[in-house]
């Protein structure tokens, strides 16, 4: 397929900054009051159903009709009523990687010019080596000193260059601390990496501390991602309980998300676009359970397009997860055929982007650009803190 096949028109003001809130009004003796508060099981959910063609929005009443609130107002589904698509013995894929504070702004040396430095990855724990992405990228050189708190006891040396924007830093941070301590201390100082068009688009163009835990599944436990699996985001304590309730499985893969996630697409024909690495491992107790379910006749389903990715990575001839411990770059995209998972959950994302195109590869190019369509008229919200869309096989 061609790059401009994923093109649509998404206005500026349908792309969520933020979480899910909802509002809530409290009476009191002096009068109603009205405030927000977070709830990421509480945001749209649409259903797309594969083989009948048909997309749903709204949620049904016992005669099947749309049900509507005391205005006449269709009710949008939410995201908690996914689990009423699914019965005892379902199996859920997660990615249970953990987002760590990546973004760190700091000054150079002798300038005191304001630097941005996102870190990628710890490149050699006893030499302090990251591996990382540095704003203004020209003024950055080999031999430079970077600074990033106000007594210098965070300071780094840029080693070398690794690409137009990427540089190795060496952090001279007190040789005789453990390496535990220089973590924290180095986090302590660093933002949640929340993609760029969130950040370049507050206001503020930064994080807020709780972006730190809005940013991070409930079930993050794997350190190593500088960009959270976005769908897992709309899974509550409340909503894993009621899944647990109702006999529906839980299996946790690991893939630490990239920056490839986000970067453009310069080809039209998309055969030619090179993704990413990104590091994955799948145990084999995420393994035992998911082909069980699946021998079972019960249905899987992959929870976002990273554990589309992962899954498809280990997935054997015969249809059955194996284990992994290594480096994915697979580029999802129509037409494929997903050997592993029948169900699939992914976030609304930007044009052209390659997770739409991985959702577009599991739905149906046809089918999930209509539902696509049916989200920007209908006012849902797009990108990591957006809304998300159930695919089911029938």
């Amino acid at each position: 397929m061609k790059l401009s096949q994923f093109n649509f028109k998404l206005p500026k003001d349908q792309v969520a900054l933020y979480p899910h809130k909802a509002k809530h009004v409290v009476k009191t003796a002096s009068g109603e009051r009205t405030f927000e508060i977070t709830r990421r099981d509480e945001s749209r959910l649409m259903v797309l159903h594969k083989k009948s063609e048909t997309i749903v929005m709204y949620k049904k009443d016992e005669n099947g009709k749309d049900m509507v609130d005391a205005d006449g107002n269709p009710v949008f589904l939410q995201f908690k009523d996914i689990v009423n698509y699914f019965e005892e013995g379902d199996t859920f894929i997660f990615n249970n990687t953990k987002v760590f504070p990546a973004r760190l702004y700091g000054t150079k040396e002798k300038t005191d010019a304001k630097i941005e430095v996102f870190l990628l990855r710890e490149l050699n724990p006893e030499m302090r080596l990251w591996d990382v992405l540095v704003e203004p990228a020209r003024k950055i050189r080999i031999g430079n000193k970077l600074f990033f708190d106000d007594v210098n006891e965070m300071v780094a040396e840029v080693i070398d260059n690794t690409t137009s924007r990427g540089r190795t830093l060496r952090f001279l941070y007190d040789e005789d601390g453990s390496h535990d301590v220089f973590k924290r201390s180095l986090f302590a100082l660093g933002e949640a990496p929340l993609p760029r068009y969130v950040i370049d688009a507050r206001e503020d163009h930064h994080a807020t501390e709780d972006d730190m835990d809005d940013f991070q599944c409930v079930f993050a436990e794997v350190e190593g991602a500088v960009t959270a699996p976005a769908t897992g985001l709309h899974f509550s304590r409340e909503l894993m309980k009621r899944m647990e309730i109702n006999g529906i499985n839980e299996a946790y893969i690991t893939l630490h998300c990239g920056l490839g996630n986000f970067h453009d697409i310069e080809v039209e024909d998309l055969t030619k676009h090179k993704m990413d690495s990104e590091q994955m491992m799948i145990s084999q107790e995420a393994c035992d359970l998911v082909n069980k379910t699946k021998l079972a006749g019960h249905r899987v389903c992959a929870i976002g397009t990273s554990v589309m990715k992962a899954t498809e990575t280990a997935v054997g001839t015969d249809g059955m997860m194996k284990a992994f411990d290594g480096w994915t770059n697979k580029f999802i995209f129509p037409p494929y055929d997903f050997g592993l998972a029948d169900c699939a959950v992914a976030n609304f994302y930007h044009p052209e982007s390659t997770l739409m195109m991985s959702t577009a590869a599991f739905g149906g190019y046809d089918l999930v650009y209509e539902a696509y369509k049916m989200a920007v008229k209908n006012g849902y919200m797009f990108g990591c803190y957006g809304d998300s869309l159930l695919i089911l096989p029938d």
